[in-house]
């Protein structure tokens, strides 16, 4: 320890991530007094959050009828009954307030002729329990996420929140009974570490799409909470299901909105047919995500994919005319542009499904508490542990979220953690003494890692790694692939004890960062092939051939996993939550699952 200078700080709450999530725990906390620290690695207003496009879902009913109960259905369904209804329940009655409280805080949500906010169609998103698609994105045009970052983040200003930028948190503090103590943090600009002593940890650290070759993500989507969990001996929750967006722009992964389908976009093959009503006669092109990146894979499988390769989609907006793209969709229209080279005004855009979500994560329940499940009680809480946003499994989504509750699931889980830290902590409560060893264990990974003196660049082991997880764990997987990317990737992660850092300064050392993030994205691509290879059934985002069917006797359960200090992967399961929180709406029972 003698060799790091560490710099204390003590806090009653300290939130790690500034994407949306991150920024509402951390207003919420302020808000209510509570002294609040939020650590970063990259400056706030540069968090994937920004990059979300199409909308926020919720049920205000501005454009046509709609109810929150009708929402919980198509978040129930989109799920494939994966999802824990009271947590649905809890985000589907939480949506309408939570997007007037967005709108009160400043957000330039689009309007209306009326001055309401604009809603529009989007994916999975339908009236009356599945009879038709409803208007019930809240767009602020094709930036929703972009404008609602900006937003948080000026509220967290004014509310005097505390920020260390560029800091990037290595590892989670935990004390011998299992309880979480805060975090130690490198200091980027400065080359120091700094400890973070706080009474509540809140994880919003985003996904871990980098895990993959082709993503919509950006490259800070390293699952750098999901690791910090499994190396503090806690289990990540369905890590299997990986949900690839239909419409990456080919080539560099680029997000298309779903909100260009939603605005009546629509995909063709090579034969120009628009093939959707084959698969999703109702929904057709604003079927769930997962049921149309596997139509266009199938369409591409069968031969009838576009390009020279006969290797992607067409996607056609030029339909629409210039005027509602510029008005309606101007950052897509622009994106088209830059990274694939076409006019969508004139041209169709080339599009491939693409990772972009993850649906699994840390297990939490609805007020955002860490759960550490035992075979007495799946619902145990580990003490002074949150985690909120994309690296959370509440679970909302189960096996495949549906377009724009991402948005949603931020700033209502956001909310519901500062709501649940001001029950738990009260503001200035003294710290106990941290013992020595507790750091000591993070501070010889680090150390050990920043003077790594093999020969394995960081590069190439991240290539190997995401090249497996690209073929073996995609959108279609065999028992056959997912067995043999087991395999592959026990070498890949094998391989991290020969990995080699050339730079040993403390400064802005992104040889050493990237090393760090490598590290957390290895546990989640070793549970994510380990979770898939072991579920034998095709539910949501997870289509396994060998298993076509959902099989809810067996498999209606979620996946726990672990990964020890040798990187070997152990599972369990803990039960779906098959009640709602209120009596206002029932249960939703299992059924097929067609659009």
């Amino acid at each position: 320890m003698a060799a790091y200078q560490i710099i204390d700080h003590i806090y009653d709450v300290v939130v790690v991530g500034a994407g949306g999530a991150g920024l509402r725990a951390t207003l919420g906390m302020a808000a209510t007094g509570l002294d609040t620290a939020c650590i970063t690695k990259v400056f706030p207003t540069r968090s994937h959050t920004v990059a979300a496009q199409g909308g926020v879902g919720a049920a205000l009913g501005n454009m046509a009828e709609d109810s929150w109960q009708w929402h919980m259905y198509d978040t129930v369904k989109g799920s494939d009954w994966l999802g824990d209804q009271d947590a649905i329940e809890y985000m589907c009655r939480e949506a309408i307030p939570a997007v007037y409280e967005l709108e009160h805080f400043g957000v330039p949500f689009s309007r209306t002729p009326e001055g309401k906010i604009y809603q529009r169609p989007f994916g999975g998103h339908m009236r009356n329990y599945g009879e038709a698609p409803v208007q019930r994105a809240c767009a602020a045009a094709d930036r929703t996420g972009h404008a609602i970052l900006h937003t948080l983040y000026q509220q967290c200003l004014k509310h005097k929140a505390k920020f260390f930028i560029e800091y990037f948190a290595t590892d989670l503090l935990m004390d011998a009974d299992g309880s979480c103590r805060g975090v130690l943090a490198w200091d980027l600009a400065e080359g120091t570490l700094h400890r973070f002593l706080a009474h509540e940890t809140v994880l919003a650290t985003g996904g871990y799409g980098r895990a993959y070759f082709s993503c919509t993500s950006a490259h800070t989507c390293t699952g750098d909470g999901n690791g910090m969990v499994l190396r503090a001996g806690l289990p990540v929750q369905d890590h299997e299901f990986v949900q690839f967006h239909p419409t990456g722009i080919y080539g560099s992964g680029c997000l298309i909105t779903e909100g260009a389908r939603g605005e009546g976009g629509y995909l063709t093959n090579s034969k120009g047919e628009r093939f959707m009503e084959r698969y999703a006669p109702t929904a057709k092109d604003l079927a769930s995500r997962d049921v149309v990146s596997r139509a266009m894979t199938v369409e591409i499988r069968e031969g009838r994919g576009v390009g020279p390769g006969a290797d992607h989609i067409h996607l056609h907006l030029e339909h629409l005319g210039a005027d509602v793209l510029h008005q309606r969709l101007p950052g897509i229209t622009e994106t088209a542009k830059i990274f694939a080279g076409v006019d969508a005004t004139r041209e169709p855009c080339p599009v491939l499904p693409t990772v972009h979500y993850n649906m699994g994560g840390i297990p939490t329940n609805y007020r955002g508490e860490v759960l550490r499940p035992t075979r007495d009680d799946p619902d145990a809480v580990c003490p002074g542990l949150m985690a909120i946003g994309e690296c959370a499994s509440v679970s909302v989504h189960g096996a495949n979220r549906l377009g724009t509750n991402s948005l949603l699931d931020i700033v209502v889980f956001g909310r519901a953690a500062a709501i649940r830290a001001s029950e738990l902590v009260k503001p200035g409560t003294k710290h106990k003494p941290l013992p020595e060893l507790v750091t000591q264990a993070a501070l010889d990974r680090f150390d050990a890692l920043r003077h790594a003196k093999g020969s394995a660049p960081t590069a190439a082991i991240r290539d190997s790694m995401q090249r497996t997880m690209q073929n073996d764990a995609a959108v279609f997987r065999t028992s056959a692939s997912l067995k043999e990317g087991c395999g592959k990737m026990a070498g890949v992660a094998a391989s991290m004890a020969d990995i080699g850092i050339h730079d040993r300064s403390m400064i802005w050392n992104s040889d050493l960062i990237e090393a760090l993030e490598l590290d957390n994205l290895m546990g989640c691509a070793l549970t994510t092939i380990h979770g898939a290879e072991a579920r034998h059934e095709s539910r949501g985002a997870h289509a396994h051939e060998d298993y076509p069917d959902r099989d809810d006797g067996n498999w209606m359960k979620h996946t726990l996993a672990w990964v020890d200090d040798k990187r070997r992967v152990k599972l369990d399961y803990r039960p779906v939550h098959t009640y709602t929180l209120t009596d206002e709406v029932e249960y939703i029972a299992p059924k097929a699952r067609v659009y």
